[in-house]
């Protein structure tokens, strides 16, 4: 490991809280975090200077499935400019306008499309396989201006595997290429093909870190707790019992109407084919597991954060559960619905702050603040939690 990547781990220790940054995965989907990302950027700007880049705030970055290569792209140094990231939030939305269409280019239609599924992905991949490749090049996970946690899931083994900056100093297998585990986690079943590759000798078999963790906040939590346990001395001063210090955003990609996509009386009439192909319009089985694993996280971590988050202050998640069945798509890639999930995004940052209510399915304001002004406070929190630690380095 370089001694730049040891120090960026260490320096949660230099002040009081641990930050996070969590993206669940969603297919074109995650054009509707990066409308969240570009705001809240755009206010530490505000508050910071022009310079301001999300990277410089958040101690871990994690992300899953096509949202795991905004965290690599938000966090990978530039070549022209290593000490800066590869992208700022709102470049994150250009690409997705640039590149889904082509990436999710549908090779077939109707019901040649369903004839194709059934005996390969949906898209062949190697439109998005250059693309990463193109801007990540051969950057590796130690390379990163902050840490990274990024879910994939080995079908091999049958276990998840997990691309964590905290992890590559004692496993060098897992310093990877962040173009291989970026292809490696957005590998969606029935969309994209699996992906193997080997790194310091170690073989990978890979697919969407979604099947393991849709939403990787709780496994970015876990990461850092572990180093606490393990006596890290960057993280001296955290109790890993103690969840008061940590500073969490967590931003969904969205689900459809919670008055429901299906209906228990029509399943139960489903065989293999319609659980796996909805008319051509997704995939039922992966949507109800993607979404278990979102809402279960969700539900774990507010437990978990209640005795410390009397105020909504540690733990901020943002979400919709009102997408049309279109915009609910993964990747339905037409301007038209790259343009509505964008006014998703908007949209959001004027709604209250919620949280799922797991008797009625739908998410409910948790009081009168909008997320506009819950990001507003957060990006406050984060700046004068930078400033502690610029302030703690001088000191020493």
């Amino acid at each position: 490991m370089e001694a730049t990547s040891d120090l960026r781990i260490k320096e949660p220790g230099y002040g009081y809280r641990i930050t996070i940054l969590s993206i669940d995965g969603g297919g074109v989907r995650g054009i509707i975090p990066a409308v969240i990302l570009s705001y809240l950027e755009a206010k530490l700007q505000e508050i910071d200077g022009p310079n301001a880049r999300l990277a410089d705030y958040f101690d871990v970055i994690a992300g899953t499935s096509t949202d795991g290569l905004i965290s690599a792209m938000l966090a990978a140094p530039d070549d022209q400019y290593p000490p800066r990231p590869l992208f700022d939030a709102k470049s994150i939305i250009e690409f997705y306008e640039k590149h889904c269409p082509s990436i999710f280019s549908p090779q077939h239609g109707g019901l040649l499309a369903i004839l194709a599924a059934l005996h390969g992905p949906k898209y062949d991949g190697k439109t998005l396989h250059e693309i990463i490749k193109y801007y990540l090049k051969g950057k590796k996970l130690h390379e990163t201006l902050t840490n990274l946690v990024i879910p994939t899931f080995d079908i091999k083994k049958l276990q998840p595997t997990l691309f964590s900056s905290y992890q590559v100093k004692d496993n060098q297998s897992l310093d990877a290429k962040l173009s291989d585990i970026c292809i490696a986690t957005s590998a969606a079943p029935i969309y994209f093909p699996s992906y193997k590759f080997k790194n310091a000798g170690k073989e990978f078999n890979l697919v969407d870190g979604g099947v393991a963790a849709n939403n990787p906040t709780f496994v970015a939590i876990t990461e850092v707790v572990k180093q606490i346990s393990e006596g890290n001395p960057a993280l001296s001063n955290f109790d890993a019992k103690d969840y008061g210090p940590f500073l969490v955003l967590s931003l969904g990609t969205g689900s459809s109407s919670s008055d429901g996509y299906y209906d228990a009386g029509e399943a139960s009439k489903w065989g293999i084919l319609h659980w796996f192909l909805d008319g051509g319009h997704g995939s039922p089985l992966t949507e109800c597991f993607s979404q278990a694993s979102v809402d279960m996280v969700d539900y774990h971590i507010s437990v978990l954060f209640k005795p410390h988050d009397y105020s909504g202050d540690n733990y901020l998640r943002i979400d919709y559960d009102k997408l049309t069945k279109e915009e609910g798509s993964m990747d339905l890639a037409t301007q038209e619905n790259l343009k509505n999930l964008k006014d998703v995004g908007n949209k959001l940052l004027t709604l209250p702050v919620s949280r799922k209510n797991f008797d009625t399915g739908k998410l409910q304001p948790t009081g009168d603040q909008t997320n506009k002004q819950a990001l507003d406070s957060f990006a406050r929190a984060l700046s004068n939690e930078k400033k502690r630690r610029s302030d703690s380095l001088l000191k020493k």
